[in-house]
């Protein structure tokens, strides 16, 4: 199974001139080596695209992709990530998207498909990332 970034199916979505071809190549890989999953943060961060739900629902079908529910551990790894981030004078004040998904896919133990590398490579060390370059 590979874990996709909001960013990589945005690039898809919107037709982004630079990053629509590779992210685009990446999912097509990603569902030859598996399944393909998000999960509800990701699904709620496309949300905002989209009036209807059921418009939503017909792109995450039409894409492969399963809806995965967000472990406890994966929830509990998230805040210890965010607390770390905290402690290093990190400025928001809530769990940010990415802890949930970088610790969901850290405790289910597959790679996680994203162009946003920083966040996961400093909090989530062991994470396997499918990135550019």
């Amino acid at each position: 199974m590979t874990f996709v970034d909001t960013n990589v199916l945005l690039d898809v979505l919107t037709d982004d001139p630079v990053w629509a071809r590779w992210s685009l190549g990446q999912l097509d890989a990603a569902a030859l080596r598996g399944r393909v999953a998000i999960n509800a943060v990701v699904y709620a961060e496309l949300s905002v695209r989209f009036e209807r739900i059921e418009d939503l629902d017909a792109v995450v079908a039409q894409a492969g992709l399963i809806v995965e529910s967000i472990p406890r551990a994966a929830l509990f790894l998230a805040g210890k990530a965010f607390q770390h981030y905290r402690a290093a004078g990190g400025a928001r004040t809530a769990v940010l998207p990415d802890f949930f998904i970088g610790a969901h896919a850290a405790v289910d133990g597959v790679p996680l498909l994203t162009r946003d590398t920083r966040r996961y490579r400093t909090y989530f060390p062991s994470l396997a990332l499918i990135a550019p370059g």
